[in-house]
């Protein structure tokens, strides 16, 4: 007869043993998100670095263009 009284409570520490076990796996799962979630943000700020100063790049390339062209008069004048 005594050990009825402590079954409910060994089956419930069981059960909460487990969801302990599951909610640090997951702890664990989001902290690793985190960390490849910075990489990832960190990856699309150095691409959008990049593509800036090569939006820059071409501007002036394009601006030194047309200052040929107009010299060399390939273009018509409006």
């Amino acid at each position: 007869m005594s050990d009825k009284p402590t079954e409910p409570v060994d089956h419930t520490l069981h059960y909460l043993r487990r969801i302990d076990e599951s909610v640090s796996a997951l702890r664990e799962d989001v902290r690793e998100l985190k960390v490849r979630m910075t990489a990832v943000e960190q990856g699309l700020a150095a691409v959008n670095q990049t593509l800036a100063l090569q939006s820059g790049r071409i501007d002036r390339i394009e601006v030194r263009l047309e200052r040929i062209e107009r010299r060399l008069d390939l273009v018509e004048h409006s």
